[in-house]
């Protein structure tokens, strides 16, 4: 299963390498648009914008936050600790409360979105890893080639798909962001997105975001990770311990 898996990532990596692959999944590139700093002590596990804020979620137990920062210049509103070393995950707003996953520890946060003021803890099942809302429901990676749907108001599981690309599964996706019925993912240890059609699980885009940390950026710096929709078809994404937050579109390449 693991040789599988591996041998799928690298598929993936080739397909948007070439830029082609398969006539249903085409290839796109990160227009950019603009930049914003990033604070690098940050490991960037979640990112939404949402009423004028731009809430982030950093990973790491005994470091992990829930923080609030200026969608315009990336300055720091607000950060709160997370509660007994957990470690953070994807989290997304759903009107005046805030979800964020954890890792390994086995439940889900429910903060107030105002106040970000911890209001329970929920078990959930598998890790947690990346979470958008698409306005009915939520939408929860778990590490493996799996989205499951939960209810937004009480957290329990009410469905599931699997992800595939040219009809075989794609494991490791992690960051998620829902943006008009659709699901686009970070897939972890790649400079890769994908965008999913959560009714069938189906890769209908890939997008190979390679190169957009310049050689004196990269040191210090891990794996992409945080994908958050401005409105339109504009985009943030950053990564962990990254300088910078690019303001993107995506292109066909």
């Amino acid at each position: 299963m693991i040789v599988r898996r591996a041998l799928l990532l690298v598929a993936l990596l080739a397909m948007a390498a070439c830029g082609a692959g398969s006539p249903g999944v085409p290839t796109l590139r990160p227009q950019v648009l603009g930049e914003l700093p990033h604070d690098t002590s940050a490991f960037t596990e979640g990112l939404e914008v949402a009423g004028g804020s731009l809430y982030e979620s950093t990973g790491l137990a005994g470091r992990s936050q829930l923080r609030e920062l200026d969608p315009a210049t990336g300055a720091l509103r607000r950060a709160v600790p997370l509660p007994a070393d957990y470690f953070g995950e994807g989290l997304t707003v759903v009107g005046d409360r805030i979800w964020q996953l954890t890792w390994r520890d086995g439940v889900a946060l429910e903060w107030d979105r105002a106040s970000l003021q911890l209001l329970r803890q929920v078990p959930i099942s598998g890790e947690g890893w990346g979470l958008c809302s698409d306005g009915a429901r939520l939408v929860r990676s778990d590490g493996t080639d799996l989205l499951r749907f939960q209810d937004p108001t009480t957290f329990a599981e009410t469905g599931s798909v699997r992800v595939t690309v040219d009809g075989e599964p794609l494991p490791q996706i992690n960051e998620l962001e829902c943006v008009a019925g659709q699901v686009w993912a970070n897939v972890w240890q790649t400079d890769r997105i994908v965008r999913i059609d959560p009714a069938t699980g189906v890769v209908t885009a890939v997008v190979d975001a390679s190169g957009l940390l310049s050689a004196a950026q990269r040191p210090g710096t891990d794996v992409l990770n945080g994908i958050a929709s401005l409105g339109g078809d504009e985009f943030m994404l950053t990564g962990k311990f990254w300088p910078v937050m690019f303001r993107v579109r995506f292109t066909a390449s």
